[in-house]
């Protein structure tokens, strides 16, 4: 009966719980001081008068209406904080001064002690049933049925603790701790414990997550504390940063899953805003590629340095799209905001990119614009080739023609002693820049070398957290395969301070941290998943690890340097690199036979003509153009006796 009153209550419109509520307080202050009046005169017959009943009903008055303008009836009861209570305190002390200067003033006999006594009733009165109420209504209220353990036990914790009671979806089952005070004490209702207790607690209460509400740590520790969670085969998530909760960008509880960049990703070094600013604020920049992963995010970054004026150059329509929409709303209320001129085009159109830089008069060109992922481009050679050396070629030449002050190519680390077409296009298109720096210009190029882009696409990560999603297995190449990574968003941050500091002709190197296996990062991604990993010492496992063989032309190891010689620069994560030019008749009788080989499609030429060149290609794999493999197919169907790759011009690409 009790628990449907309070039901009735709970779901009654917010007016008529504020008036039952005001009600409850009147009669409740009425009552205090008739049991202040009459414990200090130790009787209950009062002789009221009328001084007695004007200093009452004054005292009511200027209580309730220090409660309303105090809020605290927009407070909801079952939320009750600490804030609230503070108010009815305050509001309780503010009514036993209305008491005493309102019996001073119409002269009503009026003890020194009731004031004191008043305070003491109104708070038994008011404050206690408010926090039996709510304490009764989270007894009543339906617990969620997915059982966590909350890793912090400060006030971080506390407030997601809150939280998660409200939602209806999670109950929180304890808390985990390294603070040794804190160990036994209880907050909330929920007991602390050391964390060598978790295994016992997720036993005991049959728990499926851990919480972190770490609040501001160092990374190392947040580190350290994940991969202790790791063994434990439960699903670890975590708050927003507690920035973005300040900000309001983000709610204590709209949890998120670990991300690999939280173990992968180093202390940040926060960018020089001298290099970053140099050639970006107030200038009008060009980003080629402004619709891919690298692109984009040069351009969230770039916005952030108030440019006059952005030009996003992109091929694909919907990318372009999505990148202008997702800028306009980053700059949403700005005054004055970036103007943005988004452009469909191709860096194979080189007419148009002449215009472009002529018309716009653009100051800095960031050429984010290639083929990238290594299979496609393997299965692909001739466009491969177009789009990383030629359009490369092209929008370099533009830039050189338009006097554009800077120009930076986006490379890799394929780049170095490459073993597949995109990385040796990628090399080929940094001779083809260094060999424009060597001539008289007012143009500044330079090459940014960096490994894989964490979260860009076709990275590893989304790849493993959508195969995990779905249950398995996780497909890794080799079990010996490492990779260097990066955040994107530093990634994006080098690049431009890289074109600050750039002399010419310079091929720049980033500091990408410890290369990482990838076999251990697949296992730590299920793992941090709640998943366990199935192989042959524990074949009851929820996700087994595939290795399917080194595709066509990648390598175990990737490297960032050419040369041996290498020298730092006035940003700790920048080095230069000393590398080795291509005599520019050599270069240009390269790039015509090149060119004619891509407007003929004969790819196996092609393949060849890069494999001598100074590129340092090292093939390790037969061609596996799927042109090259449909003319073999095609061949062999028409079963002419004698017919054979070296005499069939149509297979040699004649």
């Amino acid at each position: 009966m009790k628990t449907s009153l309070i039901l009735k209550f709970l779901s009654a419109p917010r007016p008529v719980k504020r008036l039952i509520s005001i009600g409850y307080d009147a009669l409740a202050i009425v009552i205090s001081f008739y049991l202040a009046y009459s414990l200090r005169l130790g009787t209950m017959g009062i002789d009221i008068d009328r001084p007695l009943l004007t200093c009452l009903a004054l005292t009511l008055i200027i209580s309730i209406f220090t409660f309303i303008r105090m809020g605290l009836y927009r407070a909801i009861l079952r939320y009750m904080t600490q804030h609230a209570m503070i108010t009815i305190f305050t509001g309780i002390l503010i009514s036993s001064l209305a008491m005493t200067l309102s019996a001073f003033f119409f002269q009503a006999f009026l003890p020194r002690s009731v004031p004191i006594i008043y305070v003491f009733t109104t708070l038994i009165l008011i404050g206690l049933p408010r926090l039996i109420f709510r304490n009764v209504v989270r007894m009543v209220t339906p617990r969620g049925n997915v059982n966590v353990v909350i890793y912090g036990a400060g006030e971080t914790g506390n407030n997601l603790a809150n939280q998660l009671r409200l939602s209806g979806e999670f109950n929180p089952v304890a808390f985990v701790d390294d603070e040794k005070r804190l160990h036994g004490s209880v907050l909330s209702g929920l007991s602390v414990y050391h964390p060598h207790k978790l295994a016992a607690l997720i036993e005991q209460h049959s728990v499926t997550r851990i919480l972190l509400a770490l609040g501001n740590i160092s990374r190392q520790e947040r580190v350290r504390i994940i991969r202790y969670l790791e063994p434990l085969l439960v699903q670890v998530q975590t708050i927003p940063p507690v920035t973005d909760i300040v900000k309001g960008t983000a709610r204590v509880d709209e949890l998120r899953n670990i991300q690999i960049e939280d173990l992968l990703g180093r202390d940040p070094v926060e960018p020089d805003t001298l290099l970053m600013s140099k050639n970006t604020t107030g200038k009008i920049v060009m980003v080629t590629g402004a619709g891919g992963s690298i692109g984009a995010e040069l351009c969230r970054q770039l916005i952030q340095l108030k440019p006059q004026k952005i030009i996003l150059f992109e091929q694909n329509e919907y990318n372009l799209y999505r990148i202008e929409k997702e800028l306009n709303v980053l700059q949403a209320g700005s005054m004055p905001s970036v103007e943005l001129v988004s452009l469909l085009g191709s860096v194979q159109n080189f007419p148009l990119l002449d215009l472009v830089m002529r018309q716009f008069e653009v100051h800095c060109v960031y050429h984010a614009a290639a083929y990238k992922h290594v299979p496609m481009v393997e299965q692909n050679i001739i466009e491969g080739v177009k789009n990383n050396l030629f359009g490369t070629k092209n929008a370099a030449e533009a830039a050189l023609r338009n006097n554009v002050k800077n120009f930076v190519l986006i490379s890799t680390d394929k780049a170095v002693r490459p073993t597949n077409i995109m990385g040796a296009s990628k090399r080929l298109a940094e001779l083809v820049l260094q060999d424009l720096a060597s001539r008289p210009s007012k143009t500044i190029f330079s090459m940014v070398r960096f490994g894989n882009v964490l979260d860009s696409s076709g990275s590893v990560v989304p790849r493993f957290r959508e195969q995990i999603n779905n249950g398995g297995p996780i497909t890794v190449t080799h079990k010996d395969i490492v990779r260097y990574f990066m955040t994107i968003s530093e990634a994006a941050q080098l690049v431009i301070q890289s074109a600050s500091i750039a002399q010419g002709g310079d091929v720049f190197v980033l500091d990408m941290g410890e290369p990482v296996r990838i076999l251990d990062l697949a296992r730590e991604m299920a793992l941090l998943s709640g998943y366990s990993i199935k192989d042959d010492n524990n074949p009851n496992g929820d996700i087994e690890i595939q290795f399917t063989g080194l595709r066509a032309g990648e390598k175990l190891y990737e490297e960032l340097l050419c040369g041996e010689n290498c020298e730092g620069t006035v940003h700790p994560r920048i080095m230069r690199a000393k590398e080795k030019k291509m005599a520019p008749a050599e270069l240009e009788k390269l790039l015509i036979q090149a060119k004619g080989f891509c407007e003929t499609y004969r790819y196996q030429e092609l393949f060849s003509l890069i494999v001598d060149s100074d590129a340092d290609f090292d093939p390790l794999y037969e061609i596996s153009d799927l042109m090259h493999k449909t003319r073999k197919e095609n061949a062999k169907l028409l079963l002419i006796p004698g017919l054979t790759e070296k005499n069939d011009t149509r297979v040699n690409g004649g």
